[in-house]
């Protein structure tokens, strides 16, 4: 295939979702980002603005989210939106692929982690480069395993901290040069 006809699906925030745009600009990737009114991106690329309506099909108890996620939400009703468009995102890309740090519970850190549940939750192949210890890891069987991803689905939503370091900005910069180049 060639690289347009891939497509990232991402929030366009600050930080891994803004460097996941740069590299699929630089590669000639499609781009999709997600967002909702009064929710700003700082990649304003090709954003799709997501009604009330549209938030809702990604709406789930939070209940069930501190209970998948293993921690309580303190302010439910802002934090409910976000996760609705992380579902939009992890629903129209197939392989998911987010920054972050694997928790000893074996879920990711932050809003982060939702998308990455939903992944699992839909058997979806879903890598995360942790952090904490600067490698790749697939979820298999229920486990975390040291992995080296490659893009390789028409479809793949592009996600994680906005807390960024260098070494996550160079894991995703390394994951397009080995996808595309």
């Amino acid at each position: 295939m060639s690289n347009n006809e891939y497509t990232l699906y991402s929030g366009g925030l600050r930080g891994a979702e803004e460097t996941f745009g740069k590299c699929a600009q630089n590669y000639g990737i499609n781009e999709i980002n997600f967002s909702f009114e009064g929710h700003s991106c700082s990649r304003n690329k090709n954003i799709t603005l997501l009604s009330d309506e549209d938030l809702k099909k990604g709406d789930i108890s939070m209940e069930i989210v501190s209970a998948r996620m293993g921690r309580r939400y303190t302010q439910a009703d802002k934090i409910r939106k976000v996760f609705q468009l992380i579902f939009h995102m992890v629903n129209k890309g197939f392989q998911v692929i987010a920054i972050g740090w694997i928790q000893s519970d074996k879920t990711v850190k932050g809003g982060t982690g939702w998308g990455v549940e939903l992944a699992k939750f839909f058997n979806r192949p879903v890598s995360v480069f942790d952090q904490g210890t600067n490698k790749w890891y697939a979820w298999e069987k229920n486990e975390w395993v040291e992995d080296e991803p490659a893009i390789s689905h028409k479809t793949f939503c592009g996600t994680g901290t906005r807390n960024l370091s260098a070494e996550g900005k160079n894991a995703i910069e390394d994951l397009f040069s080995r996808s595309f180049a």
